[in-house]
């Protein structure tokens, strides 16, 4: 009975060393009414932007794949809504969870006329949202904080969206 007593603490111990080295990002949450990560991306177009380049702006973040049937849907939504309302203040930002390179990425925006700056989203990014699976689109508030997290996408979320958007807008 002795050695299976020893062998399970052994396992737990080495469970507790394992876990203990796990970065805290690794159980981050974003939730609404928090402030938003701060992120470091390069865009297709080679310009480096952070969470500060928005401050100022309303800003949606879309997390996405070109593989992603219902993200390739919210594509045109977020084009739309980037020409009604850029002017007023609403900065869109794509993070592509592909893993095909660059290359691949400035295609698929150009074949879907994505009008917005789009980077390639690394590990650290997607971690640090707390991103699992794609669509996600994040609306963050002009101070930086977190106000609608968006799983998914249907036109009705889209609605609720541009309803929530031109709001943020009004705000100083």
């Amino acid at each position: 009975m002795k050695p299976v007593r020893l062998t399970i603490q052994l396992v737990l111990l080495i469970l507790l060393a394992v876990f203990s080295q796990l970065p805290n990002s690794a159980h981050a949450v974003v939730r609404t009414g928090q402030p938003a990560p701060n992120f470091k991306v390069v865009t297709t177009s080679g310009q480096t932007v952070t969470l500060d380049n928005y401050r100022n702006h309303v800003l949606v973040i879309d997390f996405f794949a070109s593989w992603c049937a219902p993200c390739r849907k919210s594509i045109p939504h977020l084009v739309e809504m980037n020409n009604k309302y850029g002017k007023q203040g609403l900065q869109v930002l794509g993070l592509s969870a592909d893993e095909d390179g660059e290359r691949l990425l400035r295609s698929f925006c150009d074949e879907h006329h994505i009008n917005y700056p789009v980077a390639l989203a690394g590990e650290t990014v997607q971690t640090d949202f707390g991103i699992r699976s794609v669509p996600v689109m994040f609306l963050i508030d002009k101070k930086g904080k977190v106000v609608e997290i968006y799983r998914g996408f249907s036109d009705e979320m889209g609605r609720s969206m541009e309803r929530l958007i031109k709001n943020l807008l009004l705000e100083k």
